[in-house]
């Protein structure tokens, strides 16, 4: 564990600022705009512009790699993120700021795509499992840091902004600096969404469910918590017990997933979550202990969802098929957290703060109705069906590529779809520029 965290500790604090500065940024923006008196559908909608650019950057990430490399495909971006950052201070006009949205979506999903492919290429294939696991709690602790910076920092002044920006100007450090090679450049999965429609159905609904759940909790929970009387500080602090609460979860999540039936555990988390939700739903106003209480059990139940659909996806889809898979199903939450936020920042609008938490409720519902697991056929199960639960981030702080460090992905299967999917020699692609140090490194890892 010590010299997989010495081998990687600069990827990993790169991962750590980005999630620092992303948390900060979306909790800044909600409680601004609440403090604005702007109603709660502008902000959903500023989520839901976020996980659109998210899943744009999906699919631009592979070609601005391929053109101009790893190092200056990552400093690219998150130069341009930290302009976007920067430019939420100098202008209070909210179609701009959904512009920007889109922006540092774009722009953070790129930087993922070259930090995984980076850590996938330097891992030994026994030791995935572990370097996937320490990416996961950079990014979720990333992401909690964010929330409590509002804690000794209350004042929503420029300087957050400022703070943010710093972050990922940080982030760019580790990796401009890193002696590294550059690793082989990644191309993109074949998507086939009639197949994987027909194949995991339900999964794919459970996906999109927790899309809507966790793109809704992070857009408009600092909202409705700013709504409930909740000072800039406790706001913070209600952010980030609630998103420690999502990485406490995942390894007794996993105990649990390895042995018992994984869309029955996705039914019955489904119903405590509307359960837990209920509280919150029906009362205006509750008193800060049972906020926090409430709130924590419901975004622990949130955060199983997502870890446990991806597990039930991958025991019914073969090995060759599986990077293809996560690209699926991260493209399916990327609509889930576009439609969420939207979905209820209305009801918030028309109907009260408590509204949120109404969602969450009537969500968990949905998915107990539509996640059945008498109609699992269990035709095309794998022959090592259940895979072993892998504890996977949400979609907010991973790209397509994190298939390539999952476990249950054998090594060889992604390298073989890299070559499968090179597309043939036409206009060739422009190279990225070759500099003297570049040729320095590579001579040095040859001898």
């Amino acid at each position: 564990m010590h010299q997989i965290w010495k081998s990687f500790r600069a990827l990993y604090f790169a991962s750590l600022m980005m999630l620092i500065g992303s948390g900060l940024l979306s909790t800044y923006l909600a409680l601004r705009l609440a403090a604005d008196n702007v109603d709660g559908l502008w902000i959903g909608a500023l989520m839901a512009a976020n996980y659109f650019g998210l899943v744009l950057g999906g699919k631009i990430g592979h070609r601005l790699i391929a053109r101009v490399g790893h190092i200056r495909a990552y400093a690219t971006c998150a130069g341009i993120v930290g302009a976007a950052v920067l430019c939420h201070g100098l202008t209070d006009w909210l179609p701009m700021w959904l512009l920007l949205r889109v922006i540092v979506g774009l722009g953070m999903m790129c930087q993922y795509m070259v930090i995984e492919s980076w850590l996938n290429e330097q891992a030994d294939a026994k030791q995935r499992g572990v370097v996937f696991s320490l990416y996961m709690i950079a990014s979720y602790l990333g992401l909690v840091l964010g929330q409590l910076i509002l804690v000794i920092h209350p004042q929503l002044g420029l300087e957050l902004l400022m703070l943010v920006a710093m972050c990922f100007a940080l982030c760019l450090v580790p990796v401009a600096m890193t002696r590294r090679i550059h690793p082989a450049p990644l191309h993109p999965a074949p998507m086939d969404p009639k197949f994987f429609i027909q194949r995991v159905p339900q999964s794919l609904i459970a996906v999109l469910g927790a899309g809507s759940l966790v793109g809704s909790f992070y857009g408009l929970a600092p909202l409705y918590a700013s709504q409930q009387g909740l000072s800039t500080e406790l706001v913070g602090l209600y952010m980030g017990c609630c998103i420690f609460a999502g990485l406490l979860v995942q390894w007794p999540l996993g105990w649990l997933s390895d042995r018992y039936d994984r869309p029955l555990l996705i039914r019955i988390l489904a119903f405590l979550l509307a359960l837990a939700s209920l509280p919150l739903a029906l009362l205006p106003s509750v008193p800060v202990e049972v906020l926090f209480a409430a709130g924590f059990l419901s975004a622990l139940l949130q955060f199983c969802i997502y870890p446990l659909a991806v597990a039930f996806a991958n025991d019914h889809i073969e090995p060759e098929r599986r990077v293809s898979l996560t690209a699926m199903l991260l493209v399916t939450y990327g609509i889930g957290a576009s439609i969420g936020p939207l979905l209820a920042g209305v009801l918030m609008k028309i109907m009260g703060s408590q509204m949120l938490y109404a969602f969450f409720s009537v969500a968990g519902l949905l998915l107990v109705w539509r996640i059945r697991p008498n109609d699992v056929t269990n035709l095309h199960q794998v022959d090592d069906a259940p895979l072993q639960h892998v504890a996977m981030p949400d979609s907010m702080s991973s790209s397509p590529l994190v298939a390539a460090l999952d476990p249950r992905v054998d090594e060889q299967v992604v390298q073989d779809q890299m070559v499968d999917n090179v597309e043939p020699q036409g206009e060739s692609e422009p190279q990225p520029e070759v500099h003297p140090q570049d040729v320095t490194q590579e001579t040095e890892r040859k001898e």
